[in-house]
C-alpha cells in the first residue's frame, strides 16, 4: 500500500507514520512543520515540507497513492477564536484543495481525522455519531465543514470517505507549546516539576483520554475495512475522567501529590464529552487496548521530557 498523510510530522501522524511503515507501507509525508517534529518520523519516510492549499505539489505527492490520511489542521481551540480566517484557511481550504488533487489523481479512499469537539455541549452521553452537531468555536465549525466536504465531494466524485471523530488523544511526543497545551502533557510536566496543576473551571468537567496507539489502531483499521464508505466514526476510549481526577492520577503515576489550582474566571469548555464507541467496534472492530494509566505510564517511559532527572 502506498499513503500521503498530510500533518504527518504532528503528533497523531508521527505515530501513525511511523506504524505503517512498520508494516510495510510506502509512506510520504506532507507538513508544513508549523508544529510538526520531523525527528520523530523513521528514517525511511519521505517528508515533503509543504502547504496542503498547494494543488501543483499534491498532485506530485498523490502519484501512485492507494490511501489518504488527512490529519493537518490547526488545532487549538482558543487560538481558533483569535485566527478563525486562518482556520478555515487550512483546516476547511486545506482539505478542499486536498480533495481535489485526490480527485485529479484517482485516490481510492481518503480517511480525516476530526474532532469531538464537533458535538459541543451535548445533553446525553456517552454521545453517538448520530447526536445534533454543536459546534460553538471556529475549530468546531470548521471540522464539521471539512466533514461536509469530505462526504460530498467523494459522493460526487467516486472514492471512498471516512471521518473519525477523535476524542482526547495523548502519549509520547506529543507537543507542549507555550500556551494552549493539551492539559495531559501540561500537567505531567507540571506534576514532575512539582508546580501547581492550573485546571480551568472546577475540574469536574469530564473528557474521553485515549492513548494514541489506540488512535492509530482505529485510524489503520478505516484505511484497511471495507465497506466504510460515507462512515463517521467516534475514536474515543469511551471512558469518562473529570480533569481533577486525570491530574490525581498523574499524581500517583509519578508518585507525587499533586496541588490542584482550579482558575474560576476560566470557562473550562463543555461540562462533559465521552465517545460512544458502539459504532467503532462494530464497523472497525476497535477495541481500545490501554487504560488511562497504563497509557501515562507508557508515556513517562518513551517520552524523557517526562522523566525525572
Amino acid at each position: 500500500m502506498k499513503t500521503l498523510i498530510t500533518g504527518g510530522a504532528g503528533f497523531i501522524g508521527t505515530h501513525l507514520a511511523n506504524r505503517l511503515q512498520g508494516m510495510g507501507w510506502l509512506v510520504r509525508v506532507l507538513d508544513d512543520l508549523s508544529s510538526g517534529n520531523p525527528d520523530h518520523l523513521h528514517e525511511q519516510i519521505f517528508l515533503q515540507r509543504g502547504d496542503v492549499n498547494d494543488i501543483p505539489q499534491l498532485w506530485s505527492l498523490l502519484q501512485g497513492v492507494d490511501v489518504v490520511f488527512h490529519l493537518a489542521a490547526r488545532v487549538s481551540v482558543p487560538a481558533s477564536t483569535h485566527y478563525p480566517r486562518e482556520y478555515n484557511t487550512v483546516n476547511v481550504g486545506g482539505t478542499v484543495s486536498l480533495l481535489e488533487a485526490c480527485r485529479d489523481v484517482g485516490v481510492r479512499r481518503v480517511v480525516l481525522t476530526s474532532s469531538a469537539a464537533v458535538y459541543g455541549a451535548f445533553p446525553v452521553q456517552p454521545v453517538a455519531e448520530e447526536a445534533p452537531l454543536r459546534p460553538t468555536v471556529p475549530y468546531a465549525v470548521s471540522k464539521v465543514a471539512a466533514e461536509h466536504y469530505l462526504l460530498s465531494l467523494a459522493r460526487i466524485n467516486g472514492f471512498d470517505a471516512v471521518a473519525l471523530r477523535i476524542f482526547n488523544a495523548y502519549g509520547p511526543q506529543q507537543l507542549i507549546p507555550p500556551v494552549n497545551a493539551p492539559v495531559v502533557p501540561r500537567f505531567l510536566q507540571d506534576i514532575l516539576h512539582q508546580r501547581s496543576a492550573l485546571i480551568f473551571g472546577d475540574g469536574a468537567q469530564i473528557r474521553d483520554f485515549i492513548y494514541v496507539d489506540d488512535v492509530v489502531d482505529g485510524i489503520v483499521a478505516a484505511a484497511t475495512q471495507t465497506n466504510l464508505n460515507g462512515q463517521i466514526i467516534n475514536i474515543g476510549s469511551g471512558v469518562g475522567t473529570s480533569i481533577d481526577n486525570l491530574v490525581l492520577t498523574i499524581g500517583e503515576v509519578l508518585g507525587k501529590s499533586p496541588s490542584l489550582l482550579h482558575n474560576m474566571q476560566v470557562d473550562g469548555g463543555v461540562p462533559q464529552l465521552v465517545a460512544d464507541i458502539s459504532k467503532a467496534r462494530t464497523e472497525l472492530n476497535f477495541q481500545p487496548q490501554v487504560d488511562l494509566a497504563a497509557g501515562l505510564r507508557r508515556t513517562c517511559a518513551l517520552d524523557p521530557n517526562f522523566q525525572a532527572a
